[in-house]
């Protein structure tokens, strides 16, 4: 534990607030300090059965949480219709911000809370686990080895799982009024950031939303992908779903090599991951198998990757608190890339599945 570590209040009790919690007790360099929720009963049992320390604040508000001023640090985990008003209070109470992804409804929203975040001084980053698992860099390496997997061409991303019949009925993804973008904001998040990611984070010219997306009965995204093409001839495609069977998938193809995961957003293991890597692939003589075959690469972690997503926000937050540097923009400059591109998909659907060009 560091001497003083950064102290995280936790507005509501989601779901994932369980993994996060855990995650801030795991991190060497955080800490479990305060939680609110409409309810304090609610509260209460939340840190109770979540590793709280008995010390920890247990409030009956949002309001309650920003207004402590021993709280360094906030995570939100709330519906994401409400992320530009808790979003922007946090910020102006002066709480560095991880926030829970999709981090808006649009990225218009969205800029209001960078707005924020930047004219108080306080980091931002999203919740998007996979980023900080050392496997990521690892493949990264490859994909950016010129000998060995040569130039980018294209990226094929995959995220889905069958929700049963109580989610696709009352959870908060398929509720208008909570995340209008359903299964696009979910996991169509990840499969972006994954395509981004590969691209080095370089916009997309254009994003085509696929035909046959499917809607819940009160218009909210359940099924949907879409293509994405480069002024340089780079191409990219992506599905995302709760209504098919758990899949977590990225390819990259470049010139010379390939790039195979099937678990990118969580590990099939908790402490190690593996991917593929293939590198001037060919067949034998008789085209009977093939030469060389690709190569599994694991590689193993002290922490998961969500508790490693908490320790770099914590060493960035330490960084402005106890040296007086300036926050770091890649994180939110990410967030602001992966919602332009949800917003063309989305814009594309309205537009009967016309292409849209992405501006940044």
């Amino acid at each position: 534990m560091a001497d003083k570590p950064i102290r995280f209040g936790i507005l509501g009790c989601a779901e994932i607030a369980r993994k996060v919690s855990r995650a801030i007790t795991l991190a060497p360099n955080a800490a479990l300090y305060a939680v609110g929720s409409r309810s304090i009963d609610k509260a209460s049992l939340f840190a109770a059965a979540n590793g709280f320390p008995i010390s920890a604040k247990v409030y009956g508000s949002y309001d309650a949480v920003l207004d402590d001023p021993d709280v360094d640090a906030v995570y939100v985990p709330l519906p994401t219709s409400l992320h530009i008003r808790w979003a922007v209070a946090a910020a102006n109470k002066k709480k560095h911000l991880l926030l829970e992804k999709p981090v808006a409804l649009n990225v218009s929203e969205f800029d209001q809370i960078l707005a924020a975040c930047e004219a108080n001084g306080v980091q931002f980053m999203d919740s998007t686990m996979w980023m900080h698992h050392p496997r990521t860099a690892k493949m990264k390496d490859f994909i950016s080895d010129s000998r060995q997997f040569g130039q980018l061409k294209a990226i094929h991303s995959c995220f889905t799982f069958t929700a049963d019949p109580d989610f696709l009925k009352n959870d908060i993804r398929v509720k208008p009024d909570l995340d209008a973008l359903g299964v696009l904001g979910d996991t169509g998040w990840y499969c972006v950031r994954s395509i981004l990611w590969a691209a080095d984070f370089e916009l997309p010219k254009t994003v085509t939303a696929s035909r046959g997306p499917i809607f819940n009965e009160v218009g909210v995204l359940l099924s949907c992908g879409a293509s994405l093409t480069w002024e340089d001839g780079k191409v990219a495609s992506f599905h995302c779903s709760f209504l098919s069977n758990l899949t977590m998938n990225i390819t990259a193809l470049g010139t010379k090599g390939t790039l195979h995961i099937r678990d990118f957003v969580v590990p099939f293991e908790e402490k190690e991951a593996s991917f593929s890597a293939a590198t001037e692939s060919g067949f034998t003589e008789l085209v009977t198998g093939w030469v060389p075959k690709p190569s599994e690469h694991t590689v193993v972690t002290d922490l998961p990757q969500e508790a490693c997503m908490v320790r770099e926000f914590s060493r960035l937050v330490e960084g402005i608190k106890g040296n007086g540097l300036r926050p770091e923009k890649k994180w939110p400059t990410f967030s602001r890339k992966t919602q332009l591109v949800l917003d063309a998909v989305k814009a594309s659907i309205d537009k009967g599945f016309e292409p849209v060009e992405v501006v940044g």
